[in-house]
Formats: structure tokens, C-alpha cells, sequence
């Protein structure tokens, strides 16, 4: 396929941001496309890059966000909590960051459903398929039983 093909193939794409227009997952053939991560040229990928780059920021922040302020500002920092007698940092970073983590990965998971919900991505198919290769692989008589 030749270049200028490509990239009218990849405009067309990016004129068709309506998600009811948007061609299915199924119908594009990825392989075939070039991966940018500063231009996707589909609207999954437009998507999906969002959501990344969303939950990295929000974890470069929760995560080097405390110890930059107690670098900047160790006096508003090391100031002890009420409740508990910690130093403020010491509990942003031994709280905070962890559990930030956590909730973020819980997050982009939930995110990431709804995208392929969205664009009619089945893992089901894929699950089906790697199953029947692994069953195909022990065929030769090399499952022990």
C-alpha cells in the first residue's frame, strides 16, 4: 500500500470523530497503521492514549508531589497531623502514594471496559482462540495424563 493511500485512509479516520460513525474495531486493520503516540491515527487509539496519559499525570503528581513540597516547603510539610502524631509527609508518602496507585490502576481498568465496550472490542474471541491453540499444541501426544 503506498504512502499517500495511507495517510488519506488515516484522514478519513480522523474526520469521523463521531462515535456512531467510527468504524468497529474489527473492521481496521491495525497492523497497517503507524503508531504515534503524540497523533493515534484511530479513535481508539485517540481514546486509549487519553486515559494513559490522564492516569500518568495524575500519578507523577501523587507520587513526586510530596516529596517536591517537603523539598519546597518543609516547614508547611513536616508539620505533625493532629490525629495521628505523623509528620505530614511522612503520611502523604506512606499513604497517599500507595493507595493512589491502587485507586489508579482500578481506574484505567474500568476506563479501559468501557472503551472496548465502546468500539466492540471481544476478548472473549481471543480467549477462545489462544485456548484451541494450546489444546492443538498438546495434541502430538506430549500431555500427560
Amino acid at each position: 500500500m503506498s504512502r499517500e493511500s495511507t495517510e488519506s485512509e488515516i484522514d478519513s479516520h480522523d474526520a469521523s470523530t463521531d462515535r456512531s460513525t467510527a468504524p468497529r474495531h474489527d473492521e481496521i486493520d491495525y497492523l497497517s497503521r503507524e503508531v504515534n503516540l503524540l497523533k493515534p491515527s484511530t479513535p481508539f487509539m485517540r481514546d486509549h492514549l487519553k486515559v494513559i496519559w490522564t492516569g500518568f499525570i495524575a500519578w507523577a503528581l501523587l507520587t513526586f508531589g510530596p516529596p517536591v513540597l517537603t523539598y519546597f516547603a518543609p516547614a508547611t510539610m513536616t508539620v505533625q497531623l493532629p490525629v495521628i502524631g505523623f509528620p505530614l509527609h511522612y503520611f502523604l508518602v506512606a499513604v497517599l502514594s500507595p493507595t493512589s496507585s491502587l485507586v489508579l490502576a482500578f481506574i484505567y481498568s474500568r476506563k479501559r471496559d468501557q472503551l472496548d465496550e465502546r468500539y466492540g472490542i471481544d476478548h472473549t474471541a481471543s480467549q477462545t482462540r489462544s485456548k484451541s491453540e494450546s489444546e492443538a499444541a498438546v495434541a502430538d501426544g506430549g500431555r500427560v495424563e
